[in-house]
């Protein structure tokens, strides 16, 4: 409504604009302009303020479900557009059944599921830095300069750029892709052809600033950088300031990071093996296991190689790039190598593939029908996952992990709890009787507006939890009896250094569960 992008800094409008349309269709939706943390300076820093009055105060009194329903219906539809995408890059990649199976695999795994019904960037930032690669991939297979080509690179590259700022990791591994001989044989293996695509690359690089700028309302303004090194150029005006701090701010919150929790240890600085171990407890393990079968097999067949690199080398230079990142607060941020993961399962079913294990194994026909087998399996085994976890996906865990139920004593935050559980916590107080709890709540949801009868305990961010951690109302040794239901980032203490608080809980298995984000304890 206002056009003013400065509220999230570290988020580009695109998606959150998407996400907000819906929302036109109540015109009685209030925005408290004239709140304090509208007005203060800079807005990104108050934007929780801002989204609290927003949210559970000035529109109180309207269907806050119905408000998060409409917001979160174009995040769905961007993972069915994900999904969509994969098919047609493994037609152009693979053909036969790949697309098809590519298709399915990308609409069912649990992660994107998870991921793909929330108001985030996640979802958006992956499908749109996947299509700019596959768009790229179709312009620089071009023996000569394919204008309408580079026009639509160049513009998806915009909107990537303009939906989420990790997005420009990519830049770089473009740029390594570009150079590689991967697009055919003969002159495009030349060093001429590699200097086409990498120019090719930079100025549509430079188109998706264009593009960029227009998501941005062309904004024009004094820049806002907060490191005293960049500060005197705030006395500057130049285009979209916002875009140009959200990109320090990402580089500030990657060098810094923030608190982080990792198989029972913290760290404000990151794990180096943050993200190796959220990929191997959080992918389903058959997806694991096909991944690297499909990656050696691809690889060793000379007529799949080019396309088999093509798809490995962004997937292993982002994942690279994420473990060098001390921000480790979710799996979330490697969605992006999924969809390449997928097209490299795929190409296990090309026809390419076949063709090689038929010839390769001539006295075994039935070798060359395996692959087919495995990723059909895989289809089913998505399925059966997603069934049975649902409707909890993001606490998706493998059996390596010991399965969701263990989830929490390995990874928190996004990973497994978002405070997306509060409903289902009215729903388990009422079904076993339960007039009031203790409550240890993390997340941005007021439980008092679902109508809960409970004690704050120490949590986060909302007060009055966050103001208990100094003198929780209770015996950290030795908690009076009572029905205790905690947060799973909550029991871990994450934004604390010293965790003196739940150690008594954090001993003892839960009693029950409510989804697997809120741990039951019933003290006696």
């Amino acid at each position: 409504r206002t056009g003013d992008p400065r509220l999230s800094v570290e988020h580009p409008p695109l998606i959150n604009v998407l996400s907000a349309l819906p929302l036109l269709t109540m015109p009685q939706i209030e925005l408290p302009l004239d709140d304090a943390s509208w007005q203060r300076q800079p807005a990104d820093v108050f934007w929780y303020l801002f989204a609290e009055e927003f949210l559970w105060a000035a529109n109180r009194d309207l269907d806050i479900q119905k408000i998060l329903f409409l917001s979160r219906l174009p995040v769905v539809y961007l993972a069915i557009a994900l999904s969509l995408v994969g098919w047609r890059f493994a037609q152009r990649l693979w053909g036969g059944l790949a697309p098809l199976l590519v298709l399915l695999l990308l609409l069912f795994d649990p992660n994107i599921l998870a991921h793909g019904r929330y108001v985030t960037t996640d979802i958006g930032g992956t499908l749109l830095v996947f299509l700019a690669t596959y768009l790229l991939w179709r312009m620089w297979r071009q023996k000569t300069w394919n204008w309408p080509a580079w026009l639509a690179a160049g513009f998806c590259m915009g909107l990537a750029f303009g939906g989420k700022l990790s997005s420009l990791v990519f830049v770089p591994i473009w740029m390594v892709l570009a150079v590689l001989p991967l697009y055919g044989r003969g002159a495009q293996r030349s060093w001429p052809s590699s200097l086409r695509r990498l120019l090719q690359l930079l100025s549509a690089g430079l188109f998706s600033i264009v593009v960029v700028w227009l998501i941005y309302g062309l904004e024009w303004g004094n820049f806002l950088f907060l490191d005293e090194r960049l500060a005197g150029l705030n006395q500057l005006r130049g285009p979209m300031p916002t875009f140009w701090s959200g990109i320090e701010r990402i580089l500030l919150l990657s060098e810094g990071g923030r608190p982080a929790f990792l198989m029972g240890s913290f760290s404000s600085q990151g794990f180096p093996f943050y993200f190796p171990v959220a990929f191997a407890v959080k992918t389903p393990l058959l997806t694991l296991a096909l991944f690297f079968f499909s990656a050696a097999l691809l690889l060793v067949i000379a007529r799949t190689r080019q396309q088999a690199l093509f798809l490995l080398v962004p997937l292993l230079l982002y994942f690279t790039a994420s473990t060098a990142s001390a921000l480790n607060i979710g799996y979330r941020h490697l969605l992006p190598i999924l969809p390449f993961v997928y097209l490299l399962i795929g190409g296990l079913v090309s026809p390419l593939a076949k063709t090689w294990l038929r010839e390769r194994f001539a006295d075994r026909p039935n070798v060359a029908n395996m692959p087919l087998a495995l990723v059909f399996l895989l289809v089913l085994s998505l399925l059966a996952i997603d069934a049975q976890i649902h409707p909890h996906y993001i606490s998706t865990f493998n059996s390596l992990a010991g399965g969701p139920e263990n989830g929490h004593r390995i990874m928190v935050d996004s990973n497994i709890d978002w405070g997306q559980d509060l409903l289902r916590l009215r729903q388990w107080t009422a079904e076993n009787g339960i007039d009031e709890l203790k409550l240890g709540w993390f997340g941005t949801a007021d439980p008092d507006y679902y109508g809960l009868e409970y004690e704050p305990l120490p949590g986060f961010p909302r007060q009055p939890f966050y103001g208990q951690w100094t003198e929780p109302p209770f015996e950290p040794t030795a908690p009076e009896p009572g029905i205790y239901a905690i947060s799973a980032s909550a029991l871990w203490e994450l934004p604390l250094a010293e965790k003196n608080v739940y150690p008594w809980f954090r001993e003892r298995e839960p009693d029950d569960r409510v989804g697997y984000s809120i741990l039951i304890y019933e003290v006696p």
